[in-house]
């Protein structure tokens, strides 16, 4: 399997609109931050993990020509809004399978009424196959996928394990049940906000706690603020097995 980071970015991204800040100036690419997105290919087949509002930014400079089904682990706008960007795929393909649990189908039902609507349907409007999960385990394009609860402040959301990786985004708590399922991983994917603490996101040093209990081989830290810090000044402070993430980035993963 091969991974894409297509956003490593919080929900503003970096730059922030407007904003003086040192790295939100900086001139190194891997300083610049679209949402967080990512991207799986195994056996001719592509999925992503969210769409944010710049997936077809992000889709454009990855090259894709092909979607097979996007996972989300919850409804915040910088993990959908980026939906209607899935029309290219379904005007090819008939359709997009689209997987989520049954509160994230509910928002996006509310907010992409034209999408989701049964009459008087805007003949424009991506057509979608809604898989609804739960907190087990289901079959994704060949490969078992396991959900993977965890606590986005007050709010239930999911990551995901698939083979030997695992992807966790907005995560600020994590019960010991789902811990055990992020055991034994090449490669652990989690957030990492900023150095100060954060009510509803890991910030760094939550972060690496998290990775040395579980003990991946490796670790990457994604959906991150310019209030981390430069990306080299940062990757240079983080244990050998930790990597920070940056748009564009490719992983190879064996199964």
């Amino acid at each position: 399997m091969k991974i894409t980071f297509l956003g490593t970015g919080t929900s503003q991204g970096i730059p922030v609109i407007g904003s003086k800040d040192e790295v939100c100036l900086s001139t190194n690419q891997k300083d610049k931050r679209l949402r967080s997105s990512l991207m799986m290919e195994w056996d001719n087949q592509v999925y992503v993990i969210d769409c944010g509002p710049d997936f077809r930014q992000q889709l454009l400079t990855a090259g894709a020509s092909r979607l097979d089904g996007i996972l989300f682990t919850h409804y915040h706008a910088d993990h959908t809004a980026g939906l209607d960007d899935i029309r290219p795929f379904s005007l090819r393909n008939g359709f997009v399978k689209m997987y989520m649990d049954q509160t994230v189908a509910d928002n996006l039902k509310e907010r992409f009424a034209y999408i989701f609507a049964t009459e008087n349907r805007y003949a424009g409007a991506p057509n979608v196959s809604i898989e609804i999960f739960e907190n087990k385990s289901f079959n994704l394009g060949g490969k078992e996928i396991y959900p993977v609860e965890v606590m986005h402040g007050w709010l239930r959301i999911f990551g995901f394990r698939i083979d030997k990786m695992a992807y966790v985004t907005d995560a600020k708590t994590v019960s010991e049940r789902e811990k055990e399922k992020l055991k034994g991983l090449d490669v652990l994917i989690v957030n990492a906000l900023r150095i100060d603490p954060h009510p509803t996101h890991f910030n760094l040093e939550e972060a690496l706690e998290f990775i040395a209990e579980l003990k991946p081989q490796k670790a990457y830290l994604t959906h991150i603020s310019h209030r981390l810090g430069f990306h080299e000044r940062v990757s240079k402070q983080l244990p050998p097995n930790v990597f920070l993430a940056y748009d564009g980035l490719q992983v190879e993963i064996n199964a």
